[in-house]
């Protein structure tokens, strides 16, 4: 675990984009939470294969102050769910449906695309989880690449800022809403700040996508 910031014992954090990959006893998840200070007026729109984080309707030119705030956070392929804070979404799913693994889809995409070089320098993370409960996590920053292997039957998560070291977490759900809903401000996740919206696939025997 790595912490940047000082905190009191008590004081909530703000960790900016998180994500959660894993499995549990009802099934496999990836999740998926925006939570931002500087673009707050944010939304998630699910589809069949995909999530997507859009503008709320009436500030579309957002965009246009910061390019890195609408992109797809969600994407199904095959019996993967591919997630991420960024476009890197799209690039690792297209690595992977050209047959590439999934570790070296997550690893090659985010020391290619490297860290967002925005004011903050914020972190590019992305995990993935198969049908099967194989997870992976990673994130690159400033200073360190890291793709690692989720335990299975467990889960872990990432931070754009804070916790930028793959975490264990106990994560509870039995559904892509409730995966969607325990990110949003479940368990572990009510101690960080700023949250906007939340989205999560979820399988049994196949996927499925919803958002809160």
């Amino acid at each position: 675990m790595h912490l940047n910031g000082n905190y009191s014992k008590g004081e909530k954090m703000y960790l900016g984009r998180i994500l959660a990959v894993g499995s549990t006893e009802m099934g496999n998840f990836v999740a998926y939470r925006v939570s931002s200070r500087s673009f707050p007026d944010r939304i998630v729109k699910t589809f069949e294969d995909r999530a997507t984080i859009l503008p709320e309707e009436g500030h579309e030119r957002d965009v246009f102050k910061n390019p890195y705030i609408a992109y797809n956070c969600i994407r199904i392929v095959d019996d993967v769910a591919v997630v991420s804070n960024g476009s890197h979404t799209d690039i690792i799913a297209e690595k992977i449906a050209s047959g590439m693994n999934i570790r070296d889809s997550i690893a090659l995409t985010l020391l290619t695309m490297d860290y967002e070089k925005d004011d903050f320098n914020t972190s590019r993370i992305a995990g993935a989880t198969t049908l099967g409960g194989d997870s992976y996590i990673g994130i690159v920053t400033q200073e360190d690449l890291i793709v690692e292997k989720v335990k299975p039957d467990e889960a872990c998560y990432v931070s754009t800022y804070e916790y930028t070291r793959p975490n264990f977490v106990e994560f509870i759900c039995s559904s892509a809403e409730d995966a969607a809903r325990f990110i949003y401000d479940g368990g572990k996740f009510k101690e960080f700040t700023n949250p906007v919206t939340s989205v999560a696939a979820f399988a049994g025997k196949k996927w499925e996508i919803s958002s809160i």
